[in-house]
């Protein structure tokens, strides 16, 4: 397994309690839109195992062209560990990227997308947006619904609707009234749906969108393959 060792080029506080760490492209790192990677920190390997403590599943909010790593983040006041210590850490500050994988990748099968995120869960969909505002073949249109209590938006140069370019942007403060939409946009029976939240979100979300009767495969998430089965009732098998 290939560790990438860089330093953080970039800290950049999104809100009191969300920051983006921009770091350095090492060399042979490669990723596409909808990818994540492992995070970690010094001393997470120099012990006889991994400190798994010192170490996260991070989605990428960047593409590659704009020459950094993003990592998004929310940090409360009580926090792990890990979130405790990268707090704490500056530019210059050396991390660690392993593992990169995309589970979520721009899909161009003529179909309309609906990115359906949570908080802070809406980094994921950044570079999603930007490669199909680049490019919109084979993609009739991409509407992003968010729910955010706090009204602190992120990305709002990048998530700001294009009737040009049939890109659609909604925000929404509270679970009754995501569902509400999530219910409307169920209705389009050949949709793709990407959703990007936590593992109770995921269920909420499945739960409704196939009652309503979306597919299984027209749910996209945000997870492993081998690890999907758990959230459509299905033993997994690792």
């Amino acid at each position: 397994m290939a560790i990438y060792w860089t330093k953080i080029n970039k800290i950049v506080e999104e809100t009191a309690e969300i920051k983006t760490f921009y770091v350095d492209v090492p060399e042979g790192f490669t990723w596409e839109n909808g990818a994540h990677t492992h995070l970690a920190l010094k001393g997470f390997n120099e012990g006889e195992t991994p400190n798994k403590s010192l170490v996260r599943h991070m989605s990428i909010c960047t593409l590659p062209e704009e020459n950094a790593v993003g990592i998004t983040t929310r940090i409360k006041e009580q926090c792990s560990e890990f979130k405790a210590i990268l707090n704490t850490l500056s530019v210059g500050d050396e991390v660690a990227l392993f593992k990169i994988h995309s589970n979520v990748p721009l899909k161009r099968d003529n179909k309309n997308i609906y990115l359906l995120s949570s908080g802070v869960g809406i980094a994921t969909f950044r570079p999603v947006v930007l490669t199909y505002l680049q490019n919109q073949q084979d993609v009739p249109r991409v509407h992003a619904l968010n729910v955010d209590s706090s009204g602190q938006y992120l990305f709002t140069d990048v998530f700001t609707a294009d009737a040009d370019k049939n890109f659609t942007v909604q925000y929404v403060n509270s679970r009754t009234d995501y569902y509400a939409e999530v219910h409307k946009l169920a209705g389009d029976a050949n949709g793709l749906y990407y959703v990007v939240g936590s593992d109770e979100f995921l269920h909420e979300n499945i739960a409704l969108l196939m009652d309503n009767g979306v597919t299984r495969e027209q749910i996209v998430l945000d997870k492993r393959e081998r690890f999907i089965g758990r959230f459509f009732g299905e033993e997994v098998t690792m």
